[in-house]
């Protein structure tokens, strides 16, 4: 292996020299090309990214010249292990599979065996480019790709430790070397807090793993304020039923004793809804059951995240495992709005899972749906299927409860209750629905002056009037709507706030302020669609829509049928688009407006994609379309847009194609 990225960035050349390149910047393309793979990047992008406002010329030389010191290390020589192939237009690093740890540890991950994943554990020695000074701007190069794989190593010490069942083994040693890395980096990661408890109760040491939830406990308090996550209360409580100890925490915390159930998550504002994953029966062998289990697991810590609604503990979840019970009186007996049921059923090669979401109190299921997949696969599976589940509940559980308090009688509407009826008309299409949206927001702050959530929502409404040019005056939108974000105070610990403050930040123009808000909302609910669709944006705003075209495509993974998915299908075409591959982005806009046709904003895209492919005849059809609903929409009035700051040559690009499809300059 020539190549290490994770834990810093160490090169060793063909010949076993440590490579030192000449400057940083072509230190950090050689990383760029690495986390590339044989795919490679364009290289307008690498000059644009790499060396911005040096203007095309010099950029392009700035490139030359550090790929030059590239090949330099590593010439294209007849059985080099290492070198750099590229045409005019694009540059790919070429390379033996095992010749970069990343690409070895993806390997590895996906082999899933335990000593496959013992394997990548030991690759894992720091964060991605741990260390390596990054400079502005490339930060949000590098910064996904090390969030990506953070995230991953997270899950594999999860895995892993799930997976030990002997003390003493290479697995349980690699396990247990790649916790404490990623607590030397965050002392609250709960992933490798649980590991390491698991490692202390494989080799027999209860009161030792209790201790390390107690650690763990005290860090998320001290850093975030936070209480553990369900996952990790269930996994103590489960450590203390087995040792049969009277294990108890000081005064000013709460119980974890096994009598205590359910154990309930600390109370909160708003009475929002609470779900139970109940245990999954297993269809297929006796030896099957520990992945039901696993299943029911990850899928319980990942809606755990979803700071929306409550989420029952595993283990009081589990008290009712292999007996049959009616939902109502789950419901009565758990205090849950919600149950998610499922099976597991294997057959030969093949997994199958079913999931479905009910309300405990008519019985009726919301949502349903069944995942496929290979044996081999079964941790990927497992963690693929706690994302989806957790990303198309959430919209579900969302759904119910507007429904629940559209039947309500005015006179015994909360401020969450206007929240809820103002969902359905947040995201855009129409102006009359925003501005309904707008009016029930203002309703639930009268009641409620200090609700986060509705400040933050009526800022993304403001954002959304000036963005799609519903007013005549954009600019007092934008005002309105930085005035709101102010005002909705502290939202740290609630992703939908975070992500509409960010949302209404990004349209606002302030592009690094709403990506923090965004990233903020993702670590604490990393399967929010609407989070991953915003960062999408952001990332078009910021002319990089290469990543953006991923970011929407995970947000379309985690939530294919949510009410805004037509938002995020228009920012994946937008993302092709700026990327040159206007038919495909054409063919999503045509295909939106057959099932939207009231959604304007669809026309402005539609009449500028086609004039800029040379298609004259739509783009005037979508012009009229859009002058018609927005008469005094101009060309003037969409530049002046503040999202577009930092990504001026496309601006220009898009007001020419509107001239020639027919709209006004002013």
């Amino acid at each position: 292996m020539h190549i290490r990225l994770l834990g810093g960035l160490e090169v060793t050349s063909g010949e076993g020299v440590s490579v030192r390149f000449a400057t940083r910047k072509a230190s950090l393309l050689f990383a760029a090309l690495v986390l590339a793979g044989r795919r490679g990047h364009h290289r307008e992008l690498l000059s644009e990214g790499f060396w911005p406002g040096r203007g095309d010329v010099q950029a392009r030389n700035s490139l030359r010249q550090a790929l030059a010191d590239i090949r330099r290390w590593f010439p294209a020589v007849d059985n080099a292990v290492v070198s750099v192939e590229g045409d005019q237009d694009t540059v790919a690093l070429v390379a033996g599979p095992d010749e970069a740890d990343i690409w070895l540890f993806e390997r590895k991950l996906a082999e899933g065996g335990t000593a496959d994943l013992a394997f990548a554990a030991e690759l894992y020695r720091g964060d991605l480019l741990a260390g390596v000074a990054i400079p502005d701007g490339l930060d949000e190069w590098f910064g996904p790709y090390q969030s990506r794989y953070r995230q991953k190593a997270l899950q594999l010490v999860e895995r892993l430790s799930l997976a030990l069942s002997d003390s003493g083994s290479e697995a349980e040693a690699a396990c247990e070397r790649l916790a404490e890395t990623l607590l030397a980096s965050d002392p609250t990661a709960e992933p490798a807090h649980r590991a390491l408890m698991r490692i202390h109760a494989v080799r027999g040491h209860e009161n030792a793993a209790l201790r390390q939830f107690e650690s763990c406990r005290a860090l998320l308090k001290k850093h975030l304020d936070l209480e553990p996550e369900a996952q990790t209360n269930s996994l103590a409580a489960s450590m203390q039923l087995r040792e049969g100890v009277s294990y108890r925490q000081t005064a000013s915390t709460h119980n974890i004793s096994p009598q205590s159930q359910p154990i309930h998550p600390p109370a909160r504002p708003h009475d929002q809804p609470s779900v139970a994953v109940m245990p999954f029966d297993n269809l297929g062998a006796a030896d099957d059951e520990y992945f039901a289990d696993g299943v029911v697991e990850e899928i319980t810590a990942a809606l755990s995240r979803v700071r929306d609604f409550f989420v029952i503990a595993r283990q009081s979840a589990f008290t009712y495992k292999r007996r049959f019970v009616d939902v109502r009186e789950v419901g009565r007996e758990l205090g849950v709005s919600y149950v998610v049921e499922g099976t597991v059923r294997r057959g030969g090669d093949r997994l199958r899972i079913s999931v479905q979401l009910i309300d405990t109190e008519t019985r009726t299921q919301l949502w349903s749906e069944r995942y496929e997949g290979a044996v081999e696969d079964i941790f990927e599976f497992q963690d693929r299927i706690a994302a989806q589940v957790a990303g198309a509940i959430h919209p579900a559980i969302r759904g119910a409860e507007t429904e629940l308090a559209k039947r309500k009688p005015p006179t015994s509407l909360r401020a969450y209750d206007f929240v809820m009826r103002a969902y359905p008309h947040l995201w855009g299409r129409r102006k009359d629905a925003n501005d309904h949206a707008l009016e029930l927001l203002r309703k639930a702050i009268a009641i409620d002056p200090t609700y986060g959530r509705a400040h933050a929502l009526e800022a993304w409404c403001h954002a959304v009037n000036a963005s799609y040019l519903w007013t005549k005056q954009p600019e007092l939108e934008l005002e309105r709507a930085l005035e709101a974000v102010e005002a909705a105070g502290s939202i740290s610990n609630d992703p939908t706030a975070l992500t509409a403050a960010g949302a209404a930040l990004s349209i606002c123009g302030d592009q690094e302020r709403a990506r923090i808000f965004i990233e903020q909302a993702l670590a604490l609910d990393p399967n929010n669609a609407w989070a991953w669709t915003r960062l999408g944006w952001i990332a078009i705003y910021r002319d990089d829509a290469v990543q953006a075209t991923e970011w929407f495509r995970r947000a379309m993974m985690l939530s294919p049928i949510d009410p805004l998915a037509f938002n995020m299908r228009i920012g994946l075409a937008a993302s092709m688009a700026v990327a040159g591959s206007l038919s495909q982005a054409i063919a999503i806009a045509r295909e939106l407006i057959a099932s939207h046709p009231d959604v304007i904003m669809l026309y402005r895209f539609l009449a500028a994609w086609s004039a800029m492919n040379g298609d004259l005849e739509t783009a005037r059809w979508a012009a009229r379309k859009l002058l018609a609903a927005q008469p005094d929409f101009t060309i003037e009035k969409f530049r002046s847009l503040p999202m577009f700051r930092h990504m001026a040559r496309w601006a220009d690009k898009v007001a020419e194609a509107l001239r020639l499809a027919g709209v006004p300059e002013h």
